[in-house]
């Protein structure tokens, strides 16, 4: 194990592979990663890459800007179990700063542990368990930075189909099928993440639109609820001034700007 701080030239290739998996971890710059002699992956600041044991690789430093690596070898019987079901060997893996921080004080102890050069076999047991708990913290780090990045994909859906169909009334059970996920995990979800259920943040997105059509246009309060489909006038008006702090009468009479 080792660190190469800003590697300019860095390069190394072994074109049948070896017998450890090699665990990379770019602290900052960049670099890349080839396996098989043709899968070329891209590597920037705090990601994390497997090379699994076996595997055809060659991998090098960027030109302009180099990167600063922690890297490790790691070899056993169950090694290539291990990083799999930690979804580690998927590509490369970004992983959030609290984690990296983790990382660093766990690698530290590792390498002190070996620049003792105490063969013992309880520093071999040490070291062994410690790197196992590293690659876990870090194989679990990487699924919930995945997991936010679907959540994320869930609401990004749901509020963009919103803005293209304030038109349109949908329920709550036609909101989560556009997500994809069950009413009671949706609504959670969203509730969660946004601060409001889906429709009452729905109706605030419509809400929005009719002031902008308020301000910008002609048309009459009764038109603006209709083509925002709300055939109630009426609450219409009510829902606009819980959403604004007035009605829309006196929102449009109002001095802006």
């Amino acid at each position: 194990m080792g660190y190469f701080p800003e590697a300019k030239y860095h390069y190394r290739e072994r074109p049948e592979g070896c017998d450890t998996a090699i665990i990379i971890y770019c602290a900052n710059g960049e670099g890349w990663v080839e396996l098989n002699h043709q899968d070329r992956f891209l590597l920037n600041k705090h990601t994390l890459f497997v090379i699994p044991p076996g595997t055809p690789h060659r991998y090098g430093a960027d030109e302009v800007n180099p990167w600063s690596i922690y890297w490790f070898h790691v070899k056993g019987e169950e090694v290539l179990s291990f990083i799999t079901s930690f979804h580690l060997s998927e590509g490369p893996l970004q992983i959030p700063l609290d984690s990296f921080l983790e990382f660093t004080d766990l690698f530290e102890h590792c390498y002190v542990l070996l620049s003792n050069k105490t063969y013992s076999t309880l520093y071999h047991i040490k070291v062994a368990q410690t790197t196992r708990y590293l690659l876990s913290s870090l194989g679990l780090s990487s699924i919930r930075t995945k997991e936010e990045e679907r959540k994320e994909l869930y609401l990004e859906k749901t509020i963009h189909y919103m803005h293209h169909n304030l038109s349109k009334s949908p329920t709550l059970l036609e909101l989560a099928n556009v997500a994809g996920l069950s009413v009671q995990h949706f609504n959670y979800l969203f509730k969660q993440e946004i601060g409001y259920p889906p429709i009452d943040y729905f109706l605030r997105i419509k809400m929005q639109r009719a002031g902008q059509l308020l301000d910008l246009t002609d048309q009459t309060i009764k038109e603006i609820s209709h083509g925002l489909g709300i055939n109630d006038p009426y609450y219409f008006s009510r829902l606009f001034k819980k959403v604004n702090g007035s009605s829309p009468t006196e929102y449009r009479n109002r001095k802006k700007g």
